[in-house]
Parts: C-alpha cells; sequence; structure tokens
C-alpha cells in the first residue's frame, strides 16, 4: 500500500511537538502559537498514517486535521464506521505520551466508535 505524500517536513513537524510537549510540561502565560499547535497535530496524524497505513480508521482532530489509517475494510461513502475524535491537547498528549489511550477514552476525553477506533497499540509515537 502507497502511504500518501508527508505535507509537513519532518523536523519541523517534530520540532512543533517538541514546543507543544514543553509549553505542556511548563505551563505560562505565552501560549503556543496556533499554526505550532496545527504543525504539531497534523505531522502527528501523518506519523500515524505512515506507522499504520490503511482506511479503516479515521482520526479526527478539529479543526486541525484529519487522517485514516489502520489497514481493514476501506469505507467509500458517509461517515465511516470506526471514528476516533478528541481535542488537540488531548491528541497531542496521548501522542507524547502524557495520558495513556485508555485513560484518555475513560474520562470521555476521546470519542471512539467502531470495532477498530483502538489506537493504544500505536500511542504515545
Amino acid at each position: 500500500m502507497a502511504i500518501a505524500r508527508r505535507r509537513i517536513d519532518v523536523h519541523e513537524g517534530k520540532a512543533a511537538v517538541k514546543a507543544w510537549l514543553e509549553a505542556a510540561l511548563s505551563p505560562s502565560d505565552d501560549p503556543l502559537p496556533r499554526a505550532a499547535l496545527a504543525t504539531a497535530v497534523r505531522y502527528s496524524l501523518e506519523e500515524v498514517t505512515a506507522r499504520a497505513p490503511g482506511n479503516s480508521v479515521e482520526v479526527r482532530v478539529p479543526p486541525f486535521g484529519v487522517t485514516q489509517c489502520v489497514e481493514g475494510p476501506r469505507h467509500t461513502r458517509g461517515t465511516p464506521p470506526n471514528v476516533i475524535e478528541c481535542d488537540a491537547a488531548t491528541w497531542l498528549a496521548m501522542v507524547t505520551g502524557q495520558v495513556a489511550w485508555a485513560d484518555a477514552v475513560a474520562a470521555g476525553k476521546v470519542a471512539a466508535s467502531g470495532l477498530r477506533a483502538d489506537l493504544s497499540a500505536l500511542l504515545p509515537l
């Protein structure tokens, strides 16, 4: 299966994720710029797709990005049967290992529907 071309430079993406993590670990009055947050989310979505290519699960992190990943049945129209959705802070906390998948789901911070809607084996990145 061919993997889609990356849109975010790997070094730029890793730097954005690192900047988010540093900001999350030492909160200040200076929030992470929206562009850096968007880059961190988009890069991490690309990374999940690179590690688990496929079209059976749709991961949504509004308003920054969406990706399809994980091998399995492909949907062609409408809402896919396996959907994961969360906010950017929750997504990046799971990506960086600050929050476990199961804990985020249990806390209601992640909406996951469908039999394949479980990224615990892929996170943290």
